[in-house]
């Protein structure tokens, strides 16, 4: 077995084609993502990666959509977000196939 630690990763990213990871595979990205109160991400897509969010604690916006604890979010390709954390929020975020540079504002 190996030992990694989460706070080694780049903000969050665990497995995926990049470094530092746990895992290294261009099958998909995974991320534990930690969010306070207020925390933003501009509005973007992918065109090729399909995105999974777990919300596993707290609350969140997506395109003027609430959701909540335990609630799974599906982004098709192509298909824009933003996200804002409406209060201290974990996610777990999956995006299948890991494209380097998949990620285009708006």
């Amino acid at each position: 077995m190996k030992l990694f630690k989460l706070g080694d990763m780049t903000k969050g990213w665990f497995v995926g084609d990049f470094a530092p990871t746990a895992l290294r595979t261009s099958a998909a990205e995974v991320a534990v993502k930690p969010y306070r109160a207020g925390d933003r991400e501009d509005r973007h897509h992918h065109r090729v990666a399909t995105e999974l969010t777990l919300i596993v604690t707290g609350e969140v916006r997506m395109n003027g959509t609430t959701y909540r604890t335990g609630d799974i979010v599906l982004i098709e390709p192509g298909e824009s977000t933003d996200f804002e954390a409406v209060t201290d929020t974990t996610t777990v975020v999956v995006k299948v196939p890991c494209v380097a540079g998949d990620k285009y504002p708006g």
